[in-house]
Order: structure tokens, then sequence, then C-alpha cells
């Protein structure tokens, strides 16, 4: 479209290009009074039985695609609505949505679910902006761009993952037009990675070629090293321009935060995730260009610096040097077909950061495992891995559990402890063969299953230990019970070599 996007078109889409144009400015709810001359449809995972039956959802079995909706136009997709249970971890990284316009070969938008409605790394996490929320801890998402077509949109969502999506539930709400205005133009999104980044360049946002308007960046970067990876500045090259016309100072400062991150949401930008600045923490950051689209009438070329502190080996340190974490990102735009190709998107397991291996200890550890006296038991519940947990129910919070696994290897990975809270557990101390792995308070108002980083260890080849030591409890909580799902080691895809040292990678590539 010519005209900016504006927040009231966004949240109060009804009645195509005619309505918007009278809408009264600082009231979303204006026009709602006025007739509307479209049709409201919808797609959706209903169960075609639909006086009796509830089988509201449609599996995906693992490398399968599911046809969300074949529609056809001309109309305006207005909201789009997902939940789903999927056997993998990260799931919402291994299922892929695309969506294609007017029967074109190329699909306009293709990314990771995830990604696509705002977070990252395959996390569930809820936060609100104003294209998009994210409930229900996570899983329910909503998104409110609008997305016109002419002739036809076809969606689909393929898993690209080993496990079998269980139930995938949708809503894709839609208004058949009898017409679209001519400047009318089609929704895009594009999802890219570098892991890691490519020492000696700008990490790439966007390449577009064409006609239309840059309305939002979305980038993941999972932390190679401690520190601060945000002092890179974002560039905008607009219609070939060898210089930027849009120029930054600073990562957080292109996401309209300043002085570094935390977590926080709002109606244009966030950091819906922030775990901090150490080694391996991770981070989504969001900027949504709604009152200040980007336009271009040819190209838009859209590069962000990778660059931050640095701690060497020598005990020296940086702070601006290109570094190389795991970046990825989503580009939103509209632009009129047809857009410039762009590469292949990699397979959904490698999306990811690491290979998790679950469970390294789970469940199956109840008849040898070792604990102070206090009933001990597999218990069925869901949610969890294979549907069990190791269920520990001292009455006091001086109480100890133990429980061992091997490795037939050298070992260095990431470990998680994967927990279930409830309202009547307690807080434990967790020790890996003797060394200190954390805190867990394992209180919540809910039954809720959530993972917990214990930390980087290397573990030789043999028999290892995992203890849970009673620290009281939570001064919510009614008892002292612990819950444990499983054990799981996240072994990372990329490696530093021995000896790597940034300065020395960063002048060999000026």
């Amino acid at each position: 479209m010519k005209t900016t996007l504006s927040i009231l078109a966004l949240i109060a889409l009804c009645g195509g290009a005619t309505t918007l144009a009278q809408l009264t400015p600082g009231n979303p709810l204006s026009g709602l009074e006025r007739l509307k001359d479209f049709e409201a449809r919808r797609a959706s995972s209903s169960d075609a039985n639909w006086k009796d039956g509830n089988a509201d959802a449609r599996p995906i079995a693992p490398g399968g695609t599911l046809t969300l909706a074949e529609l056809d136009g001309p109309g305006v997709i207005t909201h789009i609505w997902f939940t789903i249970a999927h056997e993998a971890p990260f799931y919402s990284r291994l299922l892929t949505l695309r969506m294609y316009w007017d029967g074109e070969d190329r699909p306009s938008v293709e990314c990771p679910v995830g990604d696509f409605f705002g977070i990252g790394h395959g996390v569930d996490k809820s936060f609100i902006s104003i294209p998009i929320r994210v409930s229900s801890d996570g899983r329910a998402r909503n998104c409110y761009w609008p997305m016109p077509f002419r002739k036809s949109a076809r969606l689909t969502v393929t898993n690209e993952s080993d496990k079998r999506c269980g139930a995938f539930y949708y809503y894709i709400d839609w208004q058949k037009q009898d017409s679209l205005p001519d400047d009318t133009a089609y929704f895009h999104a594009m999802y890219r990675q570098e892991h890691p980044c490519v020492m000696g360049r700008n990490y790439l946002l966007a390449d577009l070629a064409g006609r239309g308007h840059y309305v939002g960046t979305i980038q993941s970067v999972y932390h190679m090293s401690s520190g601060w990876y945000g002092e890179g500045d974002d560039f905008f090259f607009v219609d070939g321009a060898t210089e930027p016309q849009l120029r930054g100072t600073g990562t957080e400062d292109y996401f309209c935060d300043a002085w570094g991150f935390r977590q926080q949401d709002g109606p244009f930008y966030g950091t819906p995730l922030w775990e901090g600045y150490g080694e391996g923490d991770r981070s989504t950051a969001y900027r949504f260009h709604i009152p200040d689209p980007v336009p271009f009438a040819k190209s838009l070329r859209v590069e962000i610096e990778h660059k931050g502190s640095q701690q060497f080996p020598d005990g020296q340190g940086s702070g601006f040097i290109e570094r190389d974490d795991l970046m990825s990102s989503v580009a939103l735009w509209y632009q009129a077909e047809p857009h410039k190709p762009w590469p292949a998107l990699p397979p959904g397991p490698d999306r990811l950061p690491f290979r998790e291996q679950t469970p390294v200890v789970g469940w199956k550890a109840v008849p040898d495992a070792k604990h102070s006296e206090a009933p001990l038991e597999v218990q069925p519940i869901g949610g969890v891995t294979d549907g069990k947990q190791l269920w520990f129910r001292p009455s006091t919070g001086e109480s100890w559990l133990e429980v061992t696994f091997r490795t037939d290897a050298e070992m260095t990975a990431e470990f998680w402890a994967k927990m279930l809270h409830a309202p009547d557990y307690g807080t434990y101390r967790v020790r890996l063969d003797g060394r200190d792995a954390g805190r867990l308070d394992l209180y919540h108002a809910s039954i809720t299953p959530m993972p917990h980083r214990l930390g980087t260890f290397t573990l030789a080849p043999g028999e290892h230990t995992l203890r849970f030591e009673g620290a009281g409890k939570n001064s919510q909580s009614k008892g002292y019970l612990l819950g444990f799902d499983a054990l799981t080691a996240r072994v990372p895809v990329y490696t530093r070599p021995p000896g790597f040292d940034l300065r020395k990678v960063a002048a060999e590539t000026k």
C-alpha cells in the first residue's frame, strides 16, 4: 500500500480501504458503526462433524505438510491463531509456515512458526504487541498483520522434525472483498540465519527488489560467549544507494531500547526473550515499523553489524569487536509482486544451535535412585517426556535425591533439567558430580513443566551423579515435593577451534 500502515489499521481492519480512510485518528473503534460491504469468512481446524464432533485438531506426521487454507479472492486475511501439541522439543522452530498469494510458485511467507509469531529458538513464551500477541505461556499464537490477495491464498505448515505433531489447531479469519485498490501490496515474511555470523561482513536482514515498504524485524541471537553482542549499528540502503540513508547507533537503539536489553514488550518494540549476557544465553527482539515504514521504489537492503564486547584468552578485552554469535531473523514487508527469490530455508534441525540428547536420564532411574526417607515413585502426568515423571514426596525441606547415568564418551554440553512445578513443590540445590548446578524453586500456582539450565559441563566417559538437595520451599508453596522429568544435554552445532581468538579472526577478515 502506498499509504502508511497505521496502528488503527492493525487493530480494526474492518471494511477495506474505504473504511480505513474514514477512521477517526485516535479512536481505534472508529468506523465500527458503519455498515460493511465484505463477507466474514474463516478457515479452521474445526471438526467436519461440527454439530456433534470435537475432533478440532489436525495431526502432522514427521516430514508431512498440512494445508491450512485455500482461499478464493479478492480478500484480506485479518487474523491467524495457532495452538499446537507436538512431541519434539523446540517444535515451533521445526514447523515451517508458508503462504502463497495468487497462485505463485515461491511463497511470500516462509518462516518457522515460532519466529513468525515473534519468539525465536523454538521457545514458548508470551508477549504483547500490536500485530502479534502470544499468550497461554507461549502456546496461543495470534497474528494481526493484514494480508491481502487478489486471486487466491494458500497457507501450509510442514513438520520438519522426526516427531509427530499430535494436534495443530488453527483459525484463519479473512474478509471476502468485491475488489482491492490498485495500490494494495502483498505481505511478505522471510527467515534467514547465520550459525555463526560470518566474520568480515554485516548480518543481512533483507535484500529486496521491487516497490514496497519495510515494516518489521525480529532478531534472535544465541550467545557464543559472555558479554554484550549489541554494539552493532543498523543500515538501510534504499533504491541502490551506496551509503545508507538510515544509519543507526547500536542494536538496542534500533530495537528502541537503551543501555543493553532487558525482558519487556510493547506495541511496536520489545525483547520478549532475554536470558542475559552469559555464554549460551538466548534472546529475541522485535521492532515493528508501523508508524515509520521504510518505503522503497526499486530495492532495499537492510544490514546490522554483529559487534560487541569480548574477553580474550590472555585476559584482555574489547568493547567493540565482531562476534561470532548464532543469529537468525525474520524480515517483514509489503510489496508489489513479484518478489525477489531468496535462498532456500535451512532444514528444521539445522535451525537449532544445538542437538539435544533427551533424555540422558529420567523417570526410568527410579529403581536405582538413592534418596532420603521419603516416598519415591513413577507418576503418569501429561506434558512431560513419555508422559511420566519421577515423583519424590518428602515432608521436610532437608531431603535429598540422587540419580545416576553413564556416558560412553567424553561430552561437553549444556545440561538442562526438565522439572515439574506445582503448588506443593519445594526448593532444591542441584549438583552434577559434586559441582554446583544451580538452585531450583519448583513452586508454581498450577502444575507446569519447565526446563532449567544447569550450565555447561565436560563429562568424562563413565558414571555420573545428579543430586537434588532440599533447600526449603517458597513462602507460597504448600510442600516440599519434587517432580523430575529428564536431564537433557544440548551439544552445540558450532564450536570454536582450539586457540580461537576473535582479534585474529577479525584482523584477518578486514
